[in-house]
């Protein structure tokens, strides 16, 4: 049984002009264990989730709420549904879409915008929040694309994960962490990224 418990409601939900607000994650890991090969073949796997509601992955995301940072939103979305912890390495966009379902007095259209990070895992927890609603499953990037239910997240995986990821593998040795100067900077406009 897990100690943790998911959060629930939207009492402390943020909204940002008409705009539920909502922060998400790509998990991943390098399936090479050995990362001083050549990085340029270093694969990479990423973690997705079962959705309750019908066919198709989902990659962790949730609610920001007002007592957390967005980076602290989406670790801990990663923790509740997917069972996971890592750090997060790098912010991929903001993406909007349209809940069919989530509908509110702050959002009538359905609409939001969705914060994504790169998370890289650290640790797989045995049981975690939502694991009696959610599988995980470890994919390669092109199972992602295939398998991933929502166009806005593929759009997270191909536009903002493999671009960093092609990003960070092309750059010269020695360039701390793969972080680049758009990286450094969006560092300047959020929270430090998190270690958790």
């Amino acid at each position: 049984m897990c100690d943790l418990v998911a959060r629930t409601g939207r009492h402390q939900q943020r909204y940002e002009a008409g705009c539920r607000l909502v922060a998400g994650c790509i998990p991943f890991r390098y399936k090479s264990c050995d990362i001083s090969d050549d990085k340029h073949n270093i694969e990479v796997e990423v973690l997705m989730i079962n959705s309750p509601s019908g066919p198709g992955l989902l990659f962790p995301k949730g609610g920001w709420e007002n007592d957390e940072t967005v980076e602290e939103a989406a670790v801990r979305e990663a923790l509740e549904e997917a069972g996971v912890k890592g750090d997060i390495v790098s912010f991929l966009g903001d993406y909007l879409f349209k809940s069919k379902t989530l509908q509110d007095e702050f959002s009538p259209e359905g609409l939001c915008k969705a914060a994504v990070f790169a998370l890289q895992v650290r640790e797989e927890l045995e049981s975690w929040p939502e694991q009696s609603t959610r599988y995980r499953s470890w994919v390669t990037l092109p199972e992602a694309v295939e398998q991933c239910r929502h166009p806005w997240m593929r759009d997270a995986l191909i536009e903002g994960f493999s671009k960093w990821l092609e990003g960070i593998q092309t750059r010269p040795e020695g360039e701390e962490n793969g972080k680049s100067e758009e990286d450094a900077n969006l560092n300047d406009k959020r929270q430090p990224f998190l270690k958790v």
